[in-house]
């Protein structure tokens, strides 16, 4: 099991069910050191209000050993790329993840899909794209892989889409890590846990990366200096609190 899950929900998004603290504390029993906050962006329907993101230096760095990074699953809202998380939430938050979401933007055309997506990481303000493989969205895989790997955004392997959202996700989640390992871009590993018994799972998405030989040496999660070196690289400031880690 790798120590850093990068995509995580609390009950600020209500159709989650655990708190900060629950996570926390299964982070400690399960040996994680870094875990990501990403609720959904002010856009969906059951999100908090973006004041949610504007305050989460409230959160500790640190609670048990175990760090925090402030972050947010934003939503692609159009064509252009643009998402629902603004420049004074971008401020104060580490980590910007963007992927589709019906609920915001509903499925287009392969092409357009295409454009969305790689509009969105060559904007230069997301790190992550979240579920890629989603087949409600299909998507030309290996032009948004070459695109990925240009610009420094990684693309996720989300272990839910294996098990509870986005069922049938697997053929692209496949085809998605061959062409981010062709590509020599990042891949992000995902629980996408909606309760906090679920963090750090990532058997799922694991025997995808294992299957195709895919290199340790380009999965952020494998150690959180690592994870933090690439944040800093989109010129985050560093995090003193979790410089130990």
């Amino acid at each position: 099991m790798y120590p850093v899950d990068l995509h995580a929900h609390t009950v600020a998004s209500t159709h989650a069910y655990s708190t900060i603290s629950d996570y926390f504390a299964i982070a400690k029993q399960k040996g994680i050191k870094l875990f990501a906050i990403t609720d959904h962006g002010p856009d969906m329907a059951d999100a908090p209000h973006r004041w949610h993101f504007m305050n989460m230096a409230v959160i500790p760095r640190m609670v048990d050993g175990v760090g925090i990074l402030y972050g947010i699953e934003a939503n692609i809202k159009n064509l252009q790329g643009e998402t629902d998380c603004d420049e004074q939430m971008d401020k104060q938050l580490d980590l910007i993840i963007a992927g589709f979401h019906e609920p915001v933007l509903q499925p287009m055309s392969r092409e357009e899909n295409t454009q969305a997506m790689i509009a969105t990481i060559a904007s230069g303000k997301v790190h992550i794209i979240s579920h890629p493989g989603n087949p409600r969205y299909p998507i030309d895989i290996m032009a948004v892989a070459q695109a990925a790997a240009k610009h420094n955004v990684a693309l996720e392997i989300n272990n839910s889409s294996f098990i509870h959202s986005r069922l049938g996700s697997e053929k692209n989640c496949v085809e998605v890590a061959k062409a981010i390992r062709d590509a020599g871009g990042w891949v992000a590993l995902g629980s996408d846990s909606h309760v906090a018994f679920a963090l750090g799972g990532f058997d799922h998405s694991l025997k995808v990366l294992k299957d195709i030989e895919f290199p340790e040496e380009r999965i952020l999660n494998v150690t959180p200096r690592r994870l933090l070196n690439f944040l800093e690289s989109h010129g985050k400031k560093p995090i003193p609190e979790l410089a130990s880690l």
